[in-house]
């Protein structure tokens, strides 16, 4: 018997099958990656790309759109102390979401300064002013720094928030509390009938340098409960009655902070709308 006796042959080499390694592939169900993009495809593709890059542009809007500007940035009328003269004059009655005032002015005030914090006073949430008070003639509040707390910069180590008729000022280090002139900071509660003032009083956002000119003033109704607010009249005083309460003749915004921020913002909302309500209107993707 020979040596390798009983050895299988090998298979036969097929001349028209191409020499190398041998790959076996498998189709394993539907694919969209399969033939050229559709129409829809390419919708369904830019309905995500706007999606991403609105929310993505809204994130951004709402994390700068409220930023305090340096004090380079400052203009020099902003660093002034407010101006207040005595008046005498008489109440006047005014009539705003059907509730009838009566505004007692006590001084012509004038209040320039950068604004560091706000409060909308329509906002849903706020139960106190519309439900319990029914005080619709306080159409924001404001909470205004000038003098040495812009000069030195200081504003920009605090931190500044507002509660429904409060203003807050806070440092982790106390060395920059004690740098901060508190009597160079006020909470004003805003007053107006006029529909162009309320409107812009509303559109007035933290780092705006703004003049606000009318009276402090007292105001009250008696419409389903004896409501009246007072104001106060000087700068160092602290707690309850401690807000400036300002009957608005005239409010002019001297300059806005972060206005590119602020229009994109606006624009990525939109574009967040027209991406979702594409989303729904937009025809399957194909499944090939």
């Amino acid at each position: 018997m020979t040596r390798g006796a009983g050895r299988l042959a090998p298979p036969p080499v097929d001349a028209t099958r191409p020499a190398g390694p041998r790959v076996r592939t498998a189709r394993c169900g539907p694919g969209y990656g399969d033939g050229p993009p559709t129409d829809a495809d390419m919708l369904h593709t830019l309905q995500g790309l706007l999606l991403a890059i609105s929310l993505a542009t809204v994130a951004g809007g709402l994390w700068w759109r409220d930023r305090l500007p340096p004090p380079s940035a400052l203009l020099s009328e902003v660093h002034e102390a407010p101006r207040q003269v005595p008046v005498e004059a008489r109440p006047f009655p005014v009539t705003v979401g059907g509730i009838e005032y009566r505004v007692q002015p006590l001084f012509r005030y004038e209040l320039r300064g950068l604004v560091v914090s706000r409060h909308d006073t329509s906002a849903w949430w706020d139960v106190l002013h519309r439900d319990w008070w029914k005080d619709h003639l306080n159409v924001a509040d404001l909470c205004v720094v000038w003098g040495d707390n812009l000069t030195t910069g200081v504003y920009r180590l605090l931190r500044f928030w507002s509660g429904t008729f409060t203003c807050y000022a806070g440092a982790s280090d106390p060395k920059v509390w004690e740098r901060f002139d508190p009597t160079a900071l006020s909470n004003n509660h805003l007053l107006a009938a006029d529909p162009a003032i309320a409107s812009t009083l509303r559109g007035i956002r933290p780092g705006d340098q703004v003049v606000v000119r009318g009276s402090l003033a007292e105001y009250a109704h008696d419409t389903g409960m004896q409501f009246r607010r007072g104001t106060s009249t000087r700068r160092d005083d602290t707690g309850n009655g401690a807000c400036e309460t300002i009957w608005v003749d005239e409010v002019t915004v001297l300059r806005r902070a972060n206005p590119v921020w602020r229009s994109l913002l606006r624009w990525a909302w939109f574009g967040v709308l027209v991406a979702v309500i594409g989303w729904f209107l937009l025809p399957p993707r194909p499944v090939r």
